[in-house]
């Protein structure tokens, strides 16, 4: 994929459990890709923070291996590598002590540099660090603050963190990152949407029968244990990811690519979302937890089995959301995502209202509903469904076809990683593909009536085979409406 790479102002790059899984796999892989485009503009530097006791020697061993391990060897290029490592330091820091802070801005100086402290560690920590970075100075106006999700596990504990962390940091320092957003699809999303004039004027409940999203998975609890029995898949997906990508596919063209401009447009949805109260949740929502069965090829485990311990936590969700404006009245938006799912994909389907009268006849066959699907994994794409004739004589006879655009067939090149796009925004100090305060607690007042409801009726997760597409009732709540989930091949 061809792009002319612009070089970032120099930086310094501070993770927060800089030993951990997060930075091993993604975040230092994503940082030696950037080096070896060229990226990074002299003294860049990249700072490994932990409480784990080692030196700048055994951070870069770790380092090398995290590349080796996790970057194709058609892209590992001894000479990168080496200029990559030599910008590598470590810490060692205890963020509820505050033991290490003196050391780290020892090791920082009084550089005038950009500052971004990437806090990979647990939601717990988010509040020590940042306080400590404020205590101890470190904190230029030229810093940012990086955090993953969640970013509380409610509306109140949300607005409890970013209080804390607004205390220390501006809102325009502060970066929620949803990697889902620095994926190349969902940013074609947007150009596909308001860089053409074939699909915008039909984007609306004129038009569009209904919207649904998928992201599903075929792995289980991994190493996630501790954190995904407290979160479940409601806190853990649907909050951030799927209401992030909802609120792509429904909000009204922003008056530029400015950050504000497009996340005011973002809020304008999670605002405007019917609210799912205790009544209605069992109709309109469906959490499932995965027991044994099958997946890759073998044999796997159930939820409760792998835990170790008894749970209610569910390890699937199907929503039916509706947007109560003009654009969307009357269309329903079908989420769904899960773990020990048939196939591993991330996909949005529009799907097209049907013609209003055939004049083909019966013979013809039936004709199915146009529809749009925007792959976001695996194989990045877009494909749109439409009607021809099938080829050959014998009268007219109609089939569906998919226009089919893949992007690792139409670019050339390694398309670069999420995680790489959105740390040059970081340095950069670009906030549109991240979340704004008022949208994740936003976000949280339409989770929070659906996780209520289901503890106020302790209704049981409802069991679902591993290696399968979910609960029979996640069937049921699309077909009573007349509609069927979208089978990806």
């Amino acid at each position: 994929m061809t792009s002319q790479i612009i070089p970032v102002d120099p930086f310094d790059f501070i993770i927060f459990g800089g030993t951990g899984d997060l930075s091993e796999r993604k975040l230092l892989p994503a940082l030696y890709h950037r080096q070896r485009d060229h990226q990074f503009s002299e003294p860049t530097r990249i700072i490994g923070a932990s409480r784990t006791k080692m030196d700048d020697k055994e951070f870069r061993a770790f380092a090398k291996k995290a590349i080796s391990d996790h970057v194709k060897p058609e892209y590992i290029e001894e000479k990168e590598l080496a200029t990559f490592l030599d910008r590598m330091s470590y810490v060692t820091i205890d963020a509820k002590s505050g033991d290490g802070f003196e050391a780290l801005k020892k090791s920082l100086a009084d550089s005038k540099r950009i500052r971004v402290f990437y806090l990979a560690v647990a939601p717990s920590l988010f509040g020590d660090i940042s306080d400590n970075l404020k205590a101890h100075k470190l904190v230029t106006t030229d810093s940012r603050i990086v955090v993953e999700k969640p970013i509380g596990r409610d509306l109140e504990s949300a607005r409890a963190l970013n209080d804390i962390i607004g205390d220390d940091f501006g809102e325009h320092q502060i970066f929620r990152i949803d990697h889902y957003l620095g994926k190349e699809t969902v940013q074609n999303l947007m150009a596909l949407r308001f860089a053409n004039a074939l699909y915008e004027p039909l984007w609306n409940s004129a038009h569009i029968d209904h919207v649904q999203i998928t992201v599903a998975e075929t792995v289980g609890l991994e190493d996630r244990v501790t954190y995904y029995d407290k979160a479940g898949a409601l806190r853990d997906m649907v909050q951030n990811h799927m209401l992030q990508l909802l609120c792509l596919v429904a909000m009204e063209a922003p008056a530029s690519m400015e950050a504000n401009a497009v996340r005011d447009e973002k809020l304008k949805v999670l605002n405007a979302l019917k609210r799912v109260n205790g009544n209605e949740a069992p109709k309109q929502t469906v959490r499932g937890q995965y027991r044994a069965g099958a997946s890759a090829g073998g044999p796997v485990k159930g939820y409760v089995e792998e835990l170790g311990a008894d749970s209610n936590t569910e390890t699937f969700v199907a929503i039916k959301a509706e947007i109560a404006n003009w654009r969307w009245a009357g269309v329903p938006f079908y989420l769904r995502t899960g773990k020990r799912l048939a196939s591993r994909v991330s996909e949005i389907v529009i799907e097209f209202k049907p013609i209003p009268h055939s004049i083909f006849g019966e013979s013809a066959g039936p004709i199915f509903n146009n529809q749009l699907v925007i792959r976001l994994q695996p194989d990045e794409g877009v494909k749109q469904y439409i009607m021809i004739k099938d080829p050959g004589p014998g009268g007219m006879r109609l089939r569906q076809i998919p226009l089919d655009m893949s992007f690792a067939q139409s670019f050339d090149g390694r398309a670069p990683d999420a995680y790489e796009r959105l740390i040059m925004d970081v340095v950069r100090g670009n906030q549109t593909l991240f979340m704004r305060r008022d949208e994740v607690e936003a976000a949280w007042k339409w989770i929070d009536p659906i996780q209520n409801a289901w503890d106020g009726s302790r209704q049981e997760a409802q069991g679902y085979t591993a290696g399968t597409w979910g609960p029979s009732a996640s069937i049921a709540l699309i077909e009573r409406d007349g509609r069927t989930w979208h089978e990806s091949n």
